[in-house]
């Protein structure tokens, strides 16, 4: 069959015109080597696009990465900081509990109302105020203490009920030592934190 006969139109072509000259007698190799030429073209517009979209792909996970380590090395600091804030405070927690824990004895009294006195200094009129039970303890043991200090002279001993077991707030005509285990715990605590 020639090409010329098999081709049938319900509508009649318009503006047809004719080939210049007649297809090749080889119009199969043609066809094919056309398509062959497309599709070779195809395949590198789309390995550009593909490589393309490779780099720009490549930056944006290079640029993730860049984010993600400098939120990282931000975070590790604020970890260190709060790690450290967090066992400052369980030391000092640990460090209350053994301390209230402790058995208040004639001895401990006796060197934290030393150390007391020392920080007042050179001072003629100086009243130690102790928990009840705690100035109790001293009279019971006959301590040195309630004699006084040789380089303070006498010492006046006060109970006094705003002061807990195993402290002391002494009182000078200078002011006041606050010696009560509270107040060094609280005052270790802020040197830490700061």
């Amino acid at each position: 069959m020639n090409w010329s006969e098999s081709i049938t139109f319900e509508i009649p072509p318009q503006d047809a015109r004719l080939l210049a000259k007649a297809p090749p007698q080889d119009w199969q190799d043609h066809v094919r080597g056309r398509e062959e030429t497309a599709y070779q073209r195809g395949r590198r517009d789309g390995e550009r696009a593909l490589g393309e979209k490779l780099l720009q792909q490549r930056n944006e996970i290079a640029e993730l990465q860049r984010g993600i380590m400098t939120s990282l090395q931000g975070s590790v600091a604020q970890v260190i900081h709060d790690s450290e804030k967090a066992l400052v405070e369980l030391a000092l927690q640990a460090a209350e509990k053994i301390v209230a824990g402790m058995p208040v004895t004639p001895e401990m009294v006796e060197a934290v109302v030393r150390e007391a006195v020392q920080q007042a200094g050179d001072s003629a009129e100086i009243v130690v105020q102790l928990q009840p039970d705690d100035l109790n303890l001293l009279h019971k043991t006959v301590s040195p203490l309630l004699k006084g200090l040789p380089e303070t002279g006498p010492l006046r001993f006060v109970a006094s009920t705003d002061v807990t077991r195993g402290g002391c707030i002494v009182q000078t005509r200078f002011g006041l030592i606050d010696a009560r285990r509270e107040t060094k715990l609280d005052q270790l605590r802020k040197t830490l934190s700061e």
